[in-house]
């Protein structure tokens, strides 16, 4: 019998507030069955183990993430350029933002990578593939910076997200100043 893909999404987003909220530790099938508020058991029919889980979540934060079809319309249309590419750093950084419980999530997953190897597996394909479709999309669109300086902007990313999520350095400072000096700093 197929599996409800809409009470799928709906238990995988409980998983990730489980994961945000609770940690690690606290991503049980039973916690994500009562986030989720189906009967106990769901979340272990859905996803058998926790490997299964875990790999559901990845998953999810991929979907929840992606940039729309509007953002990519609009950008496939723009001016190559420095200014086009600090739009698309503003944009993922927008997006991780507003999807709080779901970065918070992802960083767990990736604290959780550094002790176990089958989370270390899931998620490394995961962001691996995300950072060649990157690559991918910034040479396509005939954006400046290659390889190593899309690695240096994910890593200055993934810092000031942690910053920005948790108990930020200099909260003064907006966002967007950061990701203009990042990019005039980088892309010289």
């Amino acid at each position: 019998m197929a599996k409800n893909e809409s009470r799928r999404r709906l238990i995988a987003d409980a998983g990730l507030t489980v994961l945000a909220r609770e940690g690690s530790r606290g991503l049980t099938h039973r916690a994500v069955d009562e986030v989720a508020g189906v009967p106990t058991g769901t979340t272990s029919n859905y996803f058998r183990s926790r490997e299964a889980l875990v790999t559901g979540l990845v998953d999810r934060i991929g979907e929840r993430l992606a940039p729309s079809d509007e953002d990519l319309a609009r950008r496939g249309s723009a001016e190559p350029g420095v200014a086009l590419f600090a739009d698309y750093l503003r944009d993922i950084v927008r997006r991780l933002s507003e999807e709080r419980d779901v970065t918070l999530a992802l960083f767990e997953l990736r604290l959780e990578s550094s002790r176990r190897p089958e989370v270390a597996a899931v998620l490394g394909a995961w962001q691996r593939a995300g950072f060649e479709g990157d690559i991918a999309f910034n040479a396509d669109a005939g954006l400046p910076g290659g390889r190593q300086e899309l690695a240096l902007f994910h890593y200055a990313i993934d810092g000031m997200l942690l910053d920005r999520l948790t108990t930020p350095l200099d909260p003064e400072t907006s966002t967007d100043e950061i990701i203009d000096a990042l990019v005039s700093g980088l892309l010289r």
